[in-house]
Order: C-alpha cells, then sequence, then structure tokens
C-alpha cells in the first residue's frame, strides 16, 4: 500500500520526525511518498533509512519540490 507525506514547507527535522512517525504506522513492504521543498531531505531521508534499515526507493527532484518513495523494510 503507498501512504503520502505532505512535509512541503517543513524544516529539517520535521521531515524526518513525519517519516518516522508514519513509518511505525505501516505494513512491511508499504511505500510512503514524501512530498519535500527542504532540499536537506536530499541528505536526511536517506540517512535516516540506512540507520532505520529501510530502503529508499526513488528520488525526483522538481523546480519547486523533492520526491521521495520510501519502503519500509522488516
Amino acid at each position: 500500500m503507498k501512504h503520502t507525506i505532505d512535509a512541503k514547507r517543513l524544516l529539517c527535522p520535521m521531515p524526518v520526525i513525519r517519516l518516522g512517525e508514519m513509518i511505525d504506522s505501516v505494513d512491511t513492504g508499504d511505500t510512503i511518498e514524501m512530498l519535500a521543498t527542504d532540499p536537506g531531505v536530499l541528505h536526511d531521508i536517506p540517512a535516516w533509512c540506512k540507520v532505520h534499515g529501510h530502503k529508499v526507493i526513488e528520488i525526483n527532484e522538481k523546480t519547486d519540490e523533492i520526491i521521495l518513495l520510501v519502503e519500509k523494510i522488516g
């Protein structure tokens, strides 16, 4: 199942906090699409996923937003 977090206009560390909150409530194998505007997510989300054992599937940078797709592992 795919879930979405709208983290646009939120600054670090809020996108990471929102991801942590949602990942606890979804099933293993589910994906979370994060919509963000803070370029810090390009480093912070992959680093957080590496530490917590989840996987960044895709990162798309657009003119006015960044879209990350994260899969919950285990």
